[in-house]
């Protein structure tokens, strides 16, 4: 290179002397003429073949040419014409001496041919859809650098000398960099979108897919959005739609079927076969499951590796540049010892401090934005595994894995997949840094650094234990956590049940014993976090303490000047970096392992078999709807069967009945149709398509008409024909918005019988060809089942031509079946039809008759399916509105209660949920401080104070220390200050530790009191609450606002403080070393509190739209879990899943915004901070005459940190302001209305109270709510001792408000109710409740042994319960189980049938005894033999007690002392059932109707 400039007359490539050693430094001519000019070049040249490569697998669409491509062509054109202009110009002046002037050659050939492969590239990008150039910014950006020095040359020359007469070489040139220049600011804006892009026509789209490669850098195009948030309040309206790579559709699309490829190589790598022994198949079970972690973390890492690899490459460019500043900080330290050197390498210096941190926070903040994305991403593909797990999941596999364990997975579990995901890289990254900072300290102090690496090894097993332990710590705590939020989930869903009995105390007891142990597990592993933390954020001293310590004490020529101290420090302080992340790092990492395994293992369950039914085709020919053939089922693969020997054939168009007593397997049939359950052996097979209505109806929470058509278009002849003969069409009158009125979670808004219908209404609408109705006529009332059967089920029904398959109670429809199948222990025992069975004279038919006998006829119409369930809305009643069917009766004028309740804040079944307020109140700080204490709170400032104090001592003595004099090479007293500076860094560490314990143990307090008052707050709330409160709000209090206050906000206090206080140290430092520094510190605060203020204001909002929207996730996964049968039945899988991922995108278009806001404020105020190194540095070199080099050192050493701690206080700032959010989601419940005392002080009611069972109403009235219409109008009643009184009515009459009353789940709103003398109102609700007894419609059962179902309390003997269970016809089933009193319900006793699970409600009647016992339609779901045994059961056990039963079989009734008939509210008719059927009134017309008269 020399020789071809000295052949063009210039001088040498490199000179020291014209660069380095002058003080007016420049380059070499050869330098600007060849490498200036060539190296954007071949940097263009070397990387366009990958580029170009890249472009041609990409293909976004056409780009039409636009204006900036149009400029950016022709400004492309022009700078490759200058270069040809430029040769032939030397060609004709110098052509004679062309050998001379190569150089000047052959670099404009080389820019032109450059520039042409510019413009080639610019087009080649425009055909393939590329709208900002990354190859070409960069090298404009690089070609502009470049001509900053001959720019420079050149202006000091005409400065110097003027224009000379050939002035035509500088206008050409600054034509040139103008031109370049140009070029680079188009580069800085995108293009247009191609005109196939499909983005094109999403609403709002995101403003990232416009922005140009500069834009995404720095995240300007974020800006819009945080100046938006900050004029006025987000709505969800104002969000970006999601990115298509980001949707749900996109990445589960691939990632489900590479992880069913992964399990099918999992199951596969494990001999399979029928003769494996139990053993075997029990290893291979564990080794899936151990695998099955692994395997998922797999299939995530090829999916999302790459993209996270892209971020990987960010961190280590990142890596580079931060261990570079220190390199430039020792020249800087080097240059003010140096009172010889040039202040332009000083100020160079400086600048290149500033560059250097500058694009070090460019690339950390684009590492971050990758791994939030990728971790947004893995969020999305988890939860839609695991939602179409479900789906999938067979009925043994469902029953071990609750719905509250089903929505932790999809919450608690990603979340740690998402932190792993942005701490993984420091697993492998940090190491490398610290031997970096350990080799680069080597070189500073030689083997002095090996104390420093002995300190970090000493360090490192210590919190690799502590880690360990903090893991086994965190599945214990996890493990509480999930018991936890499962008996919560239980206990919301069976409020009512724990309200009647007066359970709301054990069950608290029982969620506070487990919180108690998911707190001791924090709390032993925050105490170990606190040992973590001291000793990782005492290490820099450490480290620091020994190598300082061994290096001056192995010799006295060893010194400390400020070169080896602060740049020492400075490396220490990027040490201080990998060593506090790997812990955390380790610790996130360990955790995720633990999730990874716990959602591997859900995704390995077993799966329902979906060769078990083989679906057929319909065909409009005869022959058979549903054949079984030698049929046996179980609900698992082991344990005995559910069903033997079913050989089933069903005609098409035929009604087939099945009947039986309670657990004969009528429902496992129905199971078995549907492939629900385990088939061991023979064959099914269903033509055509099919409709199931389950024996529990399932509602969705949606309009009544959604509910109806369930996804099928609306067509409006049959919707009508439908609606009318399910007896809808009075509802429908009724219901606010008709059809429209938007249906509450889980039906709260509806009674059992609304629920019974419209899950039948669904089944009609669909027009299938397979019915699969599960009683659905036991839920409504004698002459509405009959409507519906003749009108839906029956042979002139609008299901007529379909085929059928029945289960019922119901006698009086058998004679119109075509076939009757007769089911005992599951198996058929007879079959055929109704005349063919009586005529057989087996025991069907001796059944038969004598059902008739005693009911003297009374079953021509009703009997068995005539059951009418509390407080239904049939026929033509009233609207009624209670969870489960204890309902408040509305006219069809008023409003329905749940839409003028006072919860009305806390109902979320609309999307105009309100969002909260702009900024969090003040009040949330102080009820969270409060909670924690004064006492703890003055302490912990204290420490915080003393902390800082002694880092800054042991700093500033570090400082004197290095300005000590240097006296015959020696430093003198360096025991002494070593002592100092060690006690001090010792004091420091012990307060960092006192802090970080303080702290935790006050964010545990806090988290312990309000998590008791939430609860204590929601179980004393009245039932009303629970109607418009969806259960989903509720377990989102108890799981994701209570492990914010756990661990979330202490840790974010945690880190402010810390980070406030180091902050105020630096800027001490930076104060008193450079007085004139406050002139930069002012402007700087300013920009920083303006920067802030737009930030927090709109990260808040984003963080409430974000909750706001992840709410209805869980509460369409809790939905959907539980109607999961019936949705496979209609084969809706795909539409749930549909909407699984609208909810989830729609949860992510908030979160997104919401962590790139993070990265834009980072991105702020690192510039900031590095603007205060640049402002420290500078002084620094213009006062270098009057600052000591240690001074120097400490002020610039201190603000490199500072990039770090503004983005850290602001951001931990937000985190807690956003989680303090939390503490007032958790504290709204407190100002509700809350239900009467439960116990009252100094109450005198006697022990044995009710003693004879005496009840009085005096002129009692009840209202649902003030201005409502009265539900009970000033009724008087007297019901002597022992009494039997049978409560009947028409639907709407009062008869459910009654028993309301009598438990005060309503309190009277007029009037009096006296049980021995003694007002009700003026005593406890737990003294009340406890001391009389309800058998409720509904039963409801809880997770946990059987015999705490039975008495939760233990206030009872084993033989007490046993004879319970005796009297309530359940002791031959549970002696039959292999773990009798001590089986394990699960959630919701789903491993019992219906009518079981209701003789354990009767169980617990005959356990308790109380002198009154009211019955609420309790024998509902039991066939009628089991019905005669339970009556006959009450007859007896309760002969000496009082008995109020509200009829639904008028027949069980007919030999009570009397009967009232109410209607509108008042008594009618009282007398004994003989006097009323005389008296030929309202009670002998129900008779009549029941067909007993």
């Amino acid at each position: 290179m020399n020789d071809l400039c000295s052949i063009s007359g210039l001088d040498p490539l490199w000179d020291w002397n014209v660069t380095w050693y002058t003080p007016h430094p420049d380059l070499t001519q050869c330098f600007q003429h060849t490498v200036l000019v060539w190296f954007p070049c071949i940097f263009l040249w070397f990387c366009s073949p990958l580029y170009l490569l890249h472009l041609w697998f990409t293909d976004r669409g056409r780009i039409p040419l636009t204006t900036l491509c149009c400029a950016k062509t022709v400004l492309g054109l022009c700078l490759a014409s200058f270069g040809f202009l430029e040769v032939f110009y030397l060609l004709v002046r110098r052509s004679a001496e062309i050998q001379q002037h190569l150089v000047f050659l052959l670099s404009p050939v080389i820019r032109s041919l450059t520039m042409l492969l510019a413009v080639c590239m610019m087009q080649w990008e425009r055909m393939k859809g590329c709208r900002s150039s990354v190859l070409l910014f960069l090298f404009w950006t690089l070609a502009v650098i470049c001509s900053l020095v001959p720019l420079r040359g050149n202006i000091q020359q005409i400065v110097d000398k003027g224009f000379s007469t050939d002035a035509m070489p500088f206008v050409a040139f600054f034509i040139y960099f103008s031109l370049q220049l140009t070029q680079l600011i188009l580069s800085c804006f995108s293009d247009q979108r191609p005109n196939t892009d499909k983005h094109t026509y999403r609403k709002s789209p995101c403003p990232e897919e416009d922005a140009s490669f500069l834009s995404k850098m720095l995240f300007w195009w974020f800006g819009g959005l945080v100046v938006q948030g900050y004029r006025s309040p987000l709505q969800a309206d104002d969000l970006w739609s999601l990115r298509d790579e980001d949707s749900s559709d996109r990445i589960i699309a691939d990632l489900e079927g590479d992880w069913a490829r992964e399990c099918r190589s999992l199951s596969g790598s494990c001999p399979a076969g029928p003769k494996l022994t139990e053993q075997t198949q029990l290893l291979k079970k564990l080794k899936q499951e151990q695998s099955s972690g692994f395997c998922l973390f797999r299939v995530l890492a090829r999916s999302f590796g790459p993209f996270f690899l892209r971020g990987t490459f960010c961190i280590i460019i990142h890596d580079a540049f931060m261990f570079s500043v220190p390199q430039v900080l020792s020249l800087l330290l080097g240059f003010m010892h140096d009172e010889d050197s040039p202040l332009w390498k000083g100020y160079m210096f400086a600048f290149l401090m500033f560059l250097l941190s500058s694009l070090q926070s460019l690339f950390n903040h684009q590492y971050m934005y990758s791994c939030f994305t990728v971790g947004m991403r893995v969020k999305t593909a988890v939860m839609g595994l695991v939602y179409r797990k479900v789906w999938r999941m067979s009925g043994a596999a469902r029953r071990s894995c609750t719905v509250g364990e089903i929505v932790n997975l999809v919450s608690t579990d990603t979340q740690k997949l998402m932190d792993m995901v942005v701490y993984f890289n420091a697993v492998w990254v940090a190491p490398i840094e610290i031997t970096l900072c350990l080799f680069f300290l080597w070189q500073r102090l030689g083997p002095s650094a090996l104390a420093g690496i002995a300190t970090v090894i000493l360090i490192f097993p210590l919190n690799g234990f502590i880690a360990k332990m903090r893991s086994k710590l965190q599945e214990v705590q996890m493990r509480y956590t999930d018991s936890r939020i499962k008996l919560m989930n239980e206990i919301l869903s069976g409020i009512k049940i724990l309200k009647f009995y007066a359970w709301e105390r054990a069950f608290l007891e029982w969620v506070l014993g487990y919180r108690e142990k998911e707190l001791n597990a924090l709390k032993r592993s925050q105490v170990l976090y606190s040992i973590s933390i001291a000793s990782f954020n005492s290490s820099s001293f450490l480290v620091t303490f020994a190598m300082f310590g061994v290096y001056v004490l192995i010799d006295d020529k060893n010194v400390l000047d400020a070169q080896k101290v602060f740049v020492s420090m400075a490396l220490i302080n990027i040490l201080k970096t990998p060593l506090s992340q790997l812990p955390f790092a380790m610790s996130t990492t360990m955790q995720a392992i633990v999730s990874l395994k716990r959602l591997g293992k859900f995704l390995c369950q077993d799966e329902l078999k979906p060769d078990s039914v083989n679906r057929e085709l319909y065909s409009p020919e005869g022959g058979d709807g549903v054949v079984i053939e030698s049929g046996t089922f179980g609900w698992s693969k082991e344990g005995p069967p559910c069903l033997r020997r079913i050989d089933v054939r069903v005609k098409k168009g035929s009604l087939v009945a099945v009947v039986g007593h309670v657990g004969s397997g009528k429902s496992s049939l129905l199971s078995a149709m549907l492939g629900e359950t385990e088939k061991r052996s023979g064959q099914v097979s269903v033509k055509g398509s099919v409709a199931y209505v389950p024996q529990q109806a399932w509602i969705q929470n949606a309009t009544l008409k959604d509910n109806i058509m369930f996804g099928q278009e609306r067509k409006e002849s049959w919707y009508h024909r439908v609606v009318e003969a399910c007896a809808l069409l009075p509802d429908l009158e009724i219901l606010p918005a008709g059809d429209g009125t938007e249906i509450g979670e889980k039906g709260l808004n509806l009674s059992g019988g609304q629920k019974q219908r419209v899950s039948l209404a669904r089944a009609v609408y669909r027009k299938a060809d397979v019915y699969l109705l599960d009683d659905p006529l036991s839920a409504v009332d004698t002459h509405v089942g009959q409507h519906i059967f003749e009108r839906v089920v029956g042979p002139r029904g609008l299901l007529k031509d379909k085929t059928r398959v029945l289960v019922t109670h119901g006698l009086s429809y058998l004679p119109q079946a075509d076939l009757i199948l007769v089911m005992v222990e599951g198996e058929i025992t007879e079959m055929g039809s109704y005349l063919e069975l009586m005529g057989r004279k087996g025991a069907f038919a001796e059944f038969i008759r004598q059902r008739q006998c005693s009911d003297h006829g009374g079953l021509r119409h009703g009997g068995y399916g005539a059951s009418r369930r509390r407080g239904q809305t049939d026929g033509g009643r009233q609207g009624q509105h209670w969870e489960g069917g204890w309902c408040s009766t509305v006219t069809a004028t008023d409003t329905p209660p749940f839409l003028s309740s006072p919860f009305t804040p806390y109902l979320s079944i609309s999307p105009s949920a309100p969002l909260l307020l702009l900024q969090v109140k003040l009040q949330m700080y102080v009820e969270y401080f409060r909670t924690i204490g004064t006492a703890l709170i003055i302490p912990i400032i204290l420490l915080y104070a003393f902390q800082q104090a002694a880092s800054l001592a042991y700093n500033y003595w570090l400082s004197l220390w290095a300005d000590d004099p240097i006296i015959n090479g020696t430093q003198i007293d360096t025991d002494l200050k070593l002592g100092v500076f060690g006690a001090l860094g010792f004091a420091q560490g012990v307060a960092i530790f006192g802090t970080t314990v303080a702290i935790s143990l006050g964010g545990i307090i806090a988290s312990r009191h309000l998590h008791q008052d939430l609860l204590s707050n929601v179980l004393r709330s009245p039932m009303a609450f629970f109607e418009v409160t969806p259960s989903g709000n509720l377990l989102n209090r108890f799981s994701k606002e209570v492990d914010a206050i756990d661990c979330m906000i202490p840790d974010g206090l945690k880190m402010m403080l810390g980070y406030l206080f180091k902050l105020l140290e630096v800027c001490i430092i930076v104060l008193v070393a450079m007085p004139f520094a406050g002139v930069v510190l002012l402007p700087l605060t300013l920009l920083y509190a303006f920067i802030q203020s737009f930030y927090v204001a709109t990260s808040c909002q984003l963080r409430r739209l974000e909750a706001v929207s992840r709410s209805p996730i869980y509460t369409h996964f809790n939905e959907t879990i539980q109607g999961a049968s019936v949705i496979r039945a209609f084969s809706e899988q795909e539409r749930f899943i549909q909407q699984a991922n609208t909810r989830i995108d729609h949860n992510q278009t908030s979160y997104f915004p919401r962590f790139v806001a993070t990265r834009w404020l980072a991105v702020n105020l690192e510039f900031l901070g590095n603007l205060l190194v640049l402002s420290a540095a500078t002084l620094a070199v213009m006062g270098r005459n009057t600052l000591s080099p240690g001074i120097v050192g400490l002020a610039v050493s201190h603000s490199l940190q500072v990039t770090g701690i503004l983005s850290w206080i602001v951001r931990s700032w937000t985190d807690v302001e956003n989680n303090i959010v939390s503490v007032e989601r958790v504290k709204e419940y407190a100002d509700t209305p809350k239900e009467a005392p439960w116990t009252i002080e100094g109450s005198t009611l006697p022990l044995a109270w009710p003693i004879h069972g005496t009840m009085e109403l005096e002129e009692y009235g009840l209202q649902y709510r003030k201005g409502l219409d009265w539900a009970l109008r000033g009724v008087s009643l007297s019901i002597q001792e022992r009494e039997k009184v049978g409560i009947v009515g028409r639907t709407g009459a009062g008869k459910s408000s009654l028993a309301l009353g009598i438990f005060r789940i309503l309190e009277a709103a007029k009037g009096e109710i006296y049980i021995d003398g003694i007002n009700i109102a003026q005593i406890g609700l737990h003294e009340l409740r406890s001391r009389i007894t309800i058998i409720p419609q509904d039963p409801v059962l809880f997770s946990g042994s059987l015999r705490m179902n039975l008495d939760p309390f233990d206030s009872y003997s084993d033989e007490e319960v046993w004879r319970a269970l005796e009297l309530a016809h359940l002791k031959s089933f549970v002696s039959g189980l292999p773990d009798k009193l001590k089986h394990e319900c699960s959630e919701g006793g789903e491993n019992l049938s219906l009518g079981q699970r209701q003789l354990v409600c009767l169980a617990r009647a005959l356990l308790r005894k109380t002198k009154i016992l009211v019955l609420d339609e309790a024998t509902a779901a039991v066939d009628l033999e089991t019905d005669n045994l339970i009556q006959s059961t009450i007859r007896t056990q309760f002969d000496d007690c009082t008995v109020l039963t509200i009829a639904h079989r008028l027949n069980t009734i007919m030999d009570y002392t009397r009967v009232i008939v109410m209607d509108r509210g008042l008594i009618t008719e009282m007398d004994s059932p003989s006097n009323l059927i005389s008296q030929r009134g309202q009670f002998y017309s129900m008779c009549q109707e029941a067909g007993l008269v």
